[in-house]
């Protein structure tokens, strides 16, 4: 039911800060109980999806009803008057704090051991810090004194009230109460005497000994909750851990693992047969690694994610990787390119024929430049044929190929049987051996577009590479279009993005000549709810692009070092991945400590 008196209060005090006029307040008068019965049935049958319960108490809020309507701020028109902006502006009035609600900053255990999850939905509540004298809470409806009162008195603590949006709370409670409810009824399905089987350091085993049940409805629940959060928080891995005494789930976020939940010992070897029963394992072999692939959707999006076990010292582990076409297929121009280098990469990329190497350690997001790259190349007039161990991403518009060593079908291999397949363009996962190498220069020279990989350092390693592999130096002379090398760096938040300058010692170890004792302007994040309070959101590239130039060939048909080769590119202006980063700490993507952490300063005499 909506307070009347209290609606009214909210929208008198938004239009007294000039972010609505009295005609949009006297909209919302007159349509506000319709407009709340929808909201109602709608949320309604959300909360029971999440919550998978046929009943669910839920109540519209008169902050919800106003953020409903969707206006515009008067005096800003790209800010919205939505739920944060309302809540924040009473939070304000109500001379209360206002918060951000971050999952990955809360602690689990308090959060579900403070209130009961019927009970935190009803009155919209969530503990966030605890001492001996005092308890904090943050509330959606701050106007309810006689809860804080009564909490007051059953916690025998001083209650500290803090504001937060009613949807940050409402995603609090699903992810946590929802998980926790999974987990007890999960732990209490399974409770046993047996020992942990899994284990290495048990002294003794029994036989027949069943396997716990991973379609179980709670088991089934939980993995839904923890592949629905991986997906809101942009993880690119999910990591399910057995401890000696637990399980632990982690995420990596921004290439930076964070543990998301701490599980009872006995759920654990569930939710892992649960991820290789949707990946087509074998659920009983724990022994041996084993890999499988999965898709699923969110927000109609399809999601592929690629899982990989292996036996641990505590037990089997699982590694699930995310590959989000949101995030892993962009255009080349988003990849984190300068024009000018962007410019030589896609002249690369123009060639009919010829080799493209991109090097790089893993994670440093080879993979998402080459399918980019593929995508960029991509037209009903050409055949892209990619030979992958195993394949990455599965997209319609290429002829994918699954390298099987065990029968043979390899990198090398494949690729005499490719060209009899009319390709336009082939892609070579990885270069790894002497085979390989030898026949993707041969399908360069026989007028095929090649792209691969390579594990080095830097781009003029790369050739050095080739010619350890048994490449003769005038074949690759004659093949190769250039190589790319590549790191990934934590992006800042443009929300919480604050100007700085850089410190006399992060100029003196970036080497910026002509710089000491200047001040250098750069932008640091300060952290907020929407980088997790970390400063950076999302990841861009570094590149080191070295196209094959005639003076280069000659270097590499005469057999010459990396550093002469290198020394070459740096003369025609090509930018190291340190000059790279530096370049990007200038244009405010990202920060010293990125740079440093992925980056080396190897000057070449």
């Amino acid at each position: 039911m909506i307070d009347q008196q209290r609606l009214v209060w909210i929208l008198d005090l938004l239009v007294e800060r000039a972010a609505i006029h009295a005609g949009q307040k006297q909209d919302v008068l007159n349509r506000g109980r319709d407009q709340a019965r929808h909201i109602l049935l709608d949320k309604r049958a959300q909360m029971r999806r999440m919550l998978g319960r046929h009943r669910v108490a839920y109540r519209v809020t008169e902050i919800e009803l106003v953020a409903s309507f969707r206006f515009q701020v008067a005096d800003n028109v790209d800010e919205k008057v939505d739920e944060e902006y309302i809540t924040q502006m009473v939070a304000e009035s109500l001379e209360l704090p206002f918060i951000h609600l971050d999952p990955l900053q809360l602690d689990y255990r308090l959060v579900t051991s403070a209130f009961g999850g019927p009970f935190a939905e009803r009155h919209l509540i969530v503990a966030i810090e605890e001492t001996d004298k005092q308890l904090t809470i943050a509330m959606a409806d701050p106007w309810d004194d006689e809860l804080v009162e009564g909490i007051a008195r059953v916690k025998n603590k001083r209650i500290h009230v803090v504001v937060a949006a009613k949807s940050d709370i409402l995603g609090v409670i699903v992810e946590f109460h929802g998980f926790r409810r999974s987990m007890r009824a999960a732990e209490k399905d399974f409770a046993s005497e047996f020992p942990d089987l899994g284990n290495l350091e048990q002294l003794y085993a029994l036989q027949d000994v069943s396997e716990l049940d991973a379609n179980d409805k709670p088991v089934v629940r939980a993995v839904w909750y923890l592949l629905n959060y991986a997906f809101e928080q942009r993880a690119s891995d999910i990591h399910l851990e057995p401890k000696r005494d637990e399980g632990w789930v982690r995420m990596r976020i921004d290439g930076v693992l964070h543990r998301i939940h701490r599980l009872p010992k006995v759920v654990l070897p569930a939710l892992i047969s649960r991820f290789k029963m949707l990946a087509r394992m074998d659920i009983a072999e724990r022994r041996r690694p084993q890999d499988g692939r999965f898709k699923t959707a969110h927000e109609d999006q399809e999601i592929e994610l690629r899982v990989s076990t292996v036996p641990t010292a505590f037990g089997e582990k699982v590694v699930a990787r995310v590959f989000d076409p949101g995030v892993q297929l962009k255009e080349l121009e988003h990849l984190g390119f300068f024009p000018r280098e962007l410019a030589t990469f896609k002249g690369m990329l123009a060639q009919s024929s010829g080799l493209i190497l991109v090097v790089g350690p893993t994670g440093s997001g080879k993979t998402t430049t080459m399918y980019t790259s593929l995508q960029h190349l991509y037209s009903p007039r050409v055949n892209i044929v990619t030979l992958e161990d195993p394949i990455e991403m599965v997209q319609e518009d290429l002829n994918q190929i699954a390298m099987q060593p065990r029968i043979g079908l390899t990198f090398g291999s494949a690729l005499r049987n490719v060209l009899r397949q009319d390709p336009d363009v082939i892609m070579v996962g990885e270069i790894r051996d002497e085979e390989t190498a030898q026949n993707a220069v041969q399908a360069a020279l026989t007028g095929h577009l090649v792209l691969s990989t390579i594990h080095t350092i830097d781009a003029a390693s790369a050739v050095g590479r080739m010619l350890d592999l048994g490449v003769l130096p005038f074949l690759l002379s004659s093949v190769l279009v250039g190589a790319v090398a590549q790191r990934l760096v934590r992006r800042i938040c443009p929300v919480c993005a604050a100007d700085d300058v850089l410190q006399d010692d992060e100029v003196l170890a970036l080497r910026i000549q002509g710089a000491r004792g200047k001040r250098l302007k750069v932008r640091r994040g300060m952290g907020c709810v929407k980088c997790r309070y970390t400063g950076y959101r999302g990841r861009t590239g570094l590149y080191e692009v070295m196209p094959a130039t005639p003076r280069i060939s000659t270097l590499i048909n005469e057999k010459a070092s990396a550093q002469e080769i290198k020394r070459e590119a740096l003369n025609d202006n090509m930018l190291t991945l340190r000059e790279y980063g530096i370049k990007k700490i200038a244009y405010g993507e990202t920060s010293f400590d990125e740079v440093m952490a992925v980056t080396d300063d190897r000057t070449v005499y």
